[in-house]
């Protein structure tokens, strides 16, 4: 019977105690509005309009050699023509994605550190995507993007 109300007290002051050590411990939550940091991070742009850049030549690339395949009069001739040009445009447009997926890859590692650095700077133990916050948190997003524009960051190279 000693034994049981020992249990008992043992658990009561378990229940009692992780209740106090929950609370010692709750995490501090902030919010990020990626689209938004994305949209206002200065390398972001830049990189965008890279890649809207070498997609417009490789369109480019197509147009030219459409006007060319038009001039050829002969069947073998546009045959040989199209298989080469399939084969360019392939190499062309694989190299095109490899430098787009690069582009956003650091674009998105660059806006990850600097969410880590803000958050570790204000204190915040977790960070959420904005559009799974009902009500509470802290907006980071203007933080991130202050600090993603700011001459002191440095950006992950790959």
């Amino acid at each position: 019977m000693k034994n049981l109300r020992n249990i008992c007290i043992l658990s009561v002051a378990a229940m009692i105690l992780g209740g106090l050590n929950f609370s010692a411990n709750a995490q501090t939550i902030g919010y990020v509005n990626y689209k938004t940091v994305e949209s206002n991070y200065e390398y972001a742009k830049q990189a965008y309009k890279e890649i809207d850049t070498k997609y417009l030549e490789l369109q480019q690339y197509l147009m030219d050699k459409e006007k060319q395949y038009k001039n050829i009069e002969s069947p073998i001739n546009k045959k040989n023509f199209e298989d080469q040009v399939q084969k360019d445009f392939k190499a062309k447009n694989d190299e095109f994605t490899k430098f787009k997926m690069k582009k956003a890859e650091e674009v998105e590692s660059n806006i990850l550190q600097a969410t880590k650095t803000v958050a570790a700077n204000k204190k915040i133990d977790v960070v959420l995507d904005y559009r799974v916050i009902f009500t509470g948190g802290t907006d980071l997003s203007q933080d991130v993007i202050n600090y993603l524009n700011s001459p002191g960051f440095k950006p992950a190279k790959k």
